[in-house]
């Protein structure tokens, strides 16, 4: 896997083979940050963005948004073996300062370790039969932790039946194959 774009680009990533961890193929995430960048649809930056990356796995999403200029990067991973790589791949690029991890399961870091912190992209990339992200999402809203310009973009399994409107405001849905991408966002207004 390489970085796809910005000051990073073309610089190899190294990623987990394992059953519970799956990369973001290049082809997806060249796609959301797409959607990102030229969608009118979305009035969110990379340029000094905080990024929120949970399930991070490797970090795939998060350090290419610091390589396209995001200020910070957040990442959240509970799996010891994906975040030893991740740590890994962070040290290698020479990224320490624009990274944060976290070692901790989703609820744990939404409940007790933040609580400051607003951010502008979110990223969800739950293994496909998890099914409590929605809840996270929920604790997400529910302690305005993301700013007023902001975007949440979740990976999921196409033929998963999620229901997020009553959670976010759904912006587009993107297929891939067999996964999906969900673009959204939070209103400040209904929070």
């Amino acid at each position: 896997m390489r970085i796809v774009s910005g000051f990073l680009k073309g610089k190899k990533i190294n990623f987990l083979k394992s059953d519970t961890t799956r990369p973001l193929r290049d082809f997806v995430k060249e796609s959301i940050f797409n959607v990102i960048k030229h969608s009118n649809l979305v009035d969110v930056s990379f340029e000094n963005a905080n990024v929120l990356d949970l399930y991070s796995g490797t970090g795939s999403f998060g350090i290419e948004c610091i390589s396209r200029g995001a200020k910070k990067t957040t990442f959240v991973e509970n799996d010891k073996h994906a975040l030893t790589i991740l740590k890994k791949n962070i040290e290698q690029l020479k990224i320490e300062k624009k990274s944060m991890v976290f070692q901790t399961k989703i609820f744990t870091f939404l409940n007790q370790l933040n609580k400051i912190n607003k951010y502008d992209i979110i990223f969800l990339d739950p293994p496909f039969e998890e099914n409590l992200f929605t809840e996270e999402l929920k604790i997400i809203k529910n302690s305005n932790m993301f700013k007023k310009n902001n975007i949440i973009i979740i990976h999921r399994e196409d033929i998963s039946k999620d229901s997020l409107s009553e959670i976010i405001n759904i912006i587009t849905i993107k297929k891939y194959g067999r996964s999906k991408v969900i673009f959204g966002c939070f209103n400040l207004d209904n929070v």
